[in-house]
């Protein structure tokens, strides 16, 4: 059904996104998304295209498409940090619909030159449908063109308008995490920001906990909130405190409740307090701001904090 309503919105933005740059060869003597990608090396995108059974998108000849295209080494890179040998066993791992969702996130279902990115603003559309809405990315142009990602991490555009017959092709550094597929493990794993948290998850054996069913809300600490964290805890002790920063349900930044203390799953409470940014009240004298919000995965959110919540040890 992705893959249908793609196509669809491709179709509609046909008449309105089909003209080229003046410098491009004509669409007749032009190759498809497909062809130039597979022309100038976009291997594993390629292989996860074919498993996510898309591949009919990227040459329908119908189509006005831009794609983000990440490189083999943003495959790579990505693959390295959800623990995978490799591009190849990240991509034989997961399975056809979280692919086919991490693909169309890369998709917008119009032609749209750098210039026309530009154009179209700070927030735009992809082809991934989450939550009943299409999903957005935020665009940057203050230095070329960045992109965030639903795990608050940065892909840049290398190489911008690589014409196709269907579309244009942008080259990222970095593959683009959609929200709601990966679990809150893995988009911990995937924001560099995260890594004191996603060592201190696995030194405590909770990432199989974390990965799991849920719904959870995870309260996460940034690396320099950790590293302002007291240090030398018992092992127990940093158990009970990152459990401390888990709520046992998922709770979205407009139903935090504010003023009324809040049990987590260490069997302690917290509480909010209402202000810009919002704040969590912990055991300490130091509130905690909540700097991000809304950071969804496949089993729960995370809201992102700039201090160590400390229970009562």
């Amino acid at each position: 059904m992705v893959k249908a309503a793609l196509l669809a919105c491709a179709c509609a933005g046909f008449l309105s996104a089909c003209g080229g740059d003046d410098d491009d060869p004509p669409v007749a003597m032009q190759k498809n998304i497909a062809e130039v990608a597979k022309d100038q090396g976009f291997n594993a995108l390629l292989a996860a295209v074919t498993k996510a059974g898309i591949g009919g998108t990227l040459t329908d000849a119908n189509a006005q498409l831009t794609v983000f295209a990440p490189t083999d080494q943003a495959f790579a890179n990505l693959a390295t940090r959800l623990g995978f040998a490799d591009a190849a066993a990240m991509v034989n791992a997961l399975p056809p619909a979280a692919l086919q969702s991490i693909l169309n996130y890369h998709v917008l279902a119009a032609k749209r030159s750098a210039a026309d990115l530009r154009a179209g603003g700070a927030s735009q559309t992809t082809a991934y449908t989450y939550a009943n809405a299409p999903a957005r990315l935020s665009l940057d142009f203050s230095n070329g063109v960045r992109i965030t990602d639903a795990a608050l991490t940065v892909a840049t555009v290398t190489t911008a308008d690589v014409a196709a017959s269907n579309g244009v092709i942008h080259v990222v550094d970095k593959v683009l995490v959609p929200p709601g597929v990966l679990n809150i493990v893995q988009m911990a794993q995937v924001n560099p920001s995260f890594s004191s948290l996603v060592a201190a998850v696995v030194a405590s054996n909770l990432q199989g906990t974390l990965g799991g069913t849920g719904p959870f809300t995870v309260f996460a600490p940034s690396n320099t909130a950790f590293a302002a964290a007291p240090q030398n805890l018992s092992a127990a002790q940093l158990r009970t405190v990152l459990t401390y920063h888990v709520l046992s349900s998922q709770v979205l930044s407009t139903q935090i409740p504010f003023g009324t203390p809040v049990a987590t799953v260490a069997g302690q409470t917290i509480s909010f307090v209402s202000a810009t940014p919002p704040r969590i009240r912990d055991t300490t004298a130091v509130e905690a701001s909540i700097t991000a919000v809304d950071v969804r995965a496949s089993n729960g959110v995370i809201h992102v904090v700039d201090k160590v919540l400390i229970p009562a040890l």
